[in-house]
């Protein structure tokens, strides 16, 4: 079984990592530019652009395939909150989450390929609540001044020096930092057995 991860995502590679399977990365070029009526609807279409645009060079492919998108978003009030467009976008991100409770939503794709045919595909999301103490403006700037909230949805990372603000969370933890694990792996399990594949 070759297992490709859609994503150039650092932490999702660890988590996948983490969760003891061996995998090759492909970065997908899908258009992300897309309009969904929820939050979990956008990232499931998203993560499933991603694995269809990496799955196509290796629908020629003989062995079996399964290529895994995903997608994460950040979302308030029903707002999506996508990656900061610069320092001050990343101060007025948080200031919103600021003292609030927001949901973090990634969507995942799967697709398996077996003598060169897309034999069966699945995609869902999981969402999960967060709640932020209140950060004052000095907070907020010396976060941002880090750099780390630049190339994260919603301007911050839980599992890096935003974890200071983070007063409680209801639901996956590893969703929040890009794939949801338990999910993940149990519908990998299922979608292989339900096609007669080993792990």
């Amino acid at each position: 079984m070759k297992i490709i991860l859609a994503s150039g995502s650092p932490r999702r590679k660890e988590l996948l990592e983490q969760a003891g399977y061996d995998f090759i990365i492909e970065v997908s070029d899908a258009d992300e530019n897309i309009q969904a009526p929820h939050p979990g609807e956008l990232v499931e279409e998203l993560s499933h652009r991603k694995a269809e645009a990496v799955a196509g060079p290796h629908q020629d492919a003989a062995d079996a395939v399964t290529v895994i998108g995903a997608d994460t978003v950040v979302a308030i009030d029903g707002k999506v909150l996508g990656k900061p467009d610069g320092e001050e976008g990343a101060v007025k991100m948080l200031r919103s989450l600021s003292g609030r409770t927001h949901q973090v939503y990634t969507g995942v794709s799967l697709l398996l390929l077996s003598d060169g045919h897309l034999i069966a595909e699945e995609k869902f999301h999981v969402c999960t609540d967060v709640t932020m103490r209140e950060m004052t403006d000095e907070e907020i700037r010396w976060y941002v001044s880090t750099g780390e909230p630049m190339d994260k949805a919603g301007a911050y990372g839980i599992q890096g020096r935003a974890a200071v603000f983070i007063s409680g969370i209801c639901g996956d933890y590893y969703n929040v930092v890009g794939l949801p694990l338990c999910e993940l792996v149990s519908r990998l399990r299922r979608l292989w057995k339900e096609n007669g594949i080993d792990e």
